[in-house]
């Protein structure tokens, strides 16, 4: 790509990026983002096609983003058991480094009445499945293994994801149930305990 197109893409993307973090796709104008970005409001269309095609490019690169912190998890050498606590500690990293991608990924926003809304909607769900089947294939092999009881592994995956994002948005809150970074780690561990031991006795 010419040098002065791919400065024109990127701008438009870390535009786009801060502002659909907070907002709505619906609440947000082509202008608006153009103008954040110091360029043509053109360049929306010629670079991604419409204001939904730029959504789309921008949760695309958050889930990149985020399968580079799982590929970090879920490395072969791990049983089941350290994959999912692997897993925990490189969410919670993503989320650090990158809070408007994990923002976007575990708490999008109302994709709105139009169809190409909805349609990038739908494709955000079907990636971020995509992503937690990895999870899904460690409880398995757990049980394959027979270190994990048997149960529904996709049911027990999303159920831990979750967690885990209910967890880290403790450190959204303004009030005295804040967490910090430290301690939203050990509450993620906790979480993945809670569904890896179960709380009752044994």
């Amino acid at each position: 790509m010419d040098p002065r197109r791919q400065r024109t893409a990127e701008a438009l993307l870390r535009a786009a990026e801060e502002i659909f973090s907070t907002r709505g796709v619906e609440e947000v104008t082509v202008e608006e983002i153009a103008q954040k970005a110091g360029v043509a409001v053109g360049s929306i269309y010629n670079h991604f096609g419409s204001k939904s095609g730029l959504h789309a490019a921008v949760i695309e690169q958050a889930l990149d983003v985020d399968r580079g912190y799982m590929d970090r998890a879920y490395k072969r050498e791990r049983t089941p058991a350290e994959q999912l606590y692997a897993a925990a500690d490189e969410y919670l990293e993503f989320y650090l480094a990158h809070p408007e991608y994990f923002r976007m990924l575990a708490f999008p926003g109302e994709p709105g009445q139009y169809a190409a809304g909805r349609e990038v909607a739908e494709r955000l769900a079907r990636s971020v499945d995509g992503q937690n089947r990895r999870m899904v294939e460690a409880l398995r092999r757990g049980m394959d293994a027979g270190v994990i009881r048997a149960i529904d592994p996709a049911e027990a995956a999303t159920v831990l994801w979750a967690a885990w994002n209910g967890v880290i948005s403790l450190g959204w809150r303004p009030d005295s149930l804040r967490r910090t970074n430290p301690e939203l780690r050990e509450l993620l561990h906790t979480a993945t305990d809670i569904v890896a031991n179960g709380l009752l006795a044994r």
